[in-house]
């Protein structure tokens, strides 16, 4: 079964575009049992996206896509900083998660 790991919600502004309810709404039809959600930056979206799963009895896989860097933003250096990455990572368990939120406060 296919399940995607990379997805955006209207969390990830100018990014993403399906709105939670209608997300896991819309898995549920095609029959999904897995949806992750990874937003840029951000985890705003994760505790009503684990919820709206639940309903849909789908298995939530809660994620974030970060931004790699070489320095601080606040060091960037001209021409030495155009590069960027980005990196998804997802929660396995509880203990990921927590890691997760952590990592996120602290970007």
């Amino acid at each position: 079964m296919f399940t995607h790991l990379h997805v955006h919600t209207e969390f990830s502004l100018l990014d993403g575009l399906p709105r939670l309810n209608k997300l896991t709404a819309r898995a549920q039809e095609l029959g999904m049992k897995n949806l992750a959600i990874t937003d840029h930056g951000v985890m705003y979206g994760a505790h009503k996206f684990y919820q709206s799963c639940q309903y849909a009895e789908i298995k939530p896989i809660i994620g974030c896509e970060m931004y790699v860097s070489a320095r601080k933003h606040s060091q960037k250096v001209a021409k030495l900083d155009e590069r960027s990455f980005h990196l998804v990572l997802l929660a396995e368990n509880e203990q990921g998660y927590k890691n997760l939120l952590k990592l996120v406060s602290l970007a």
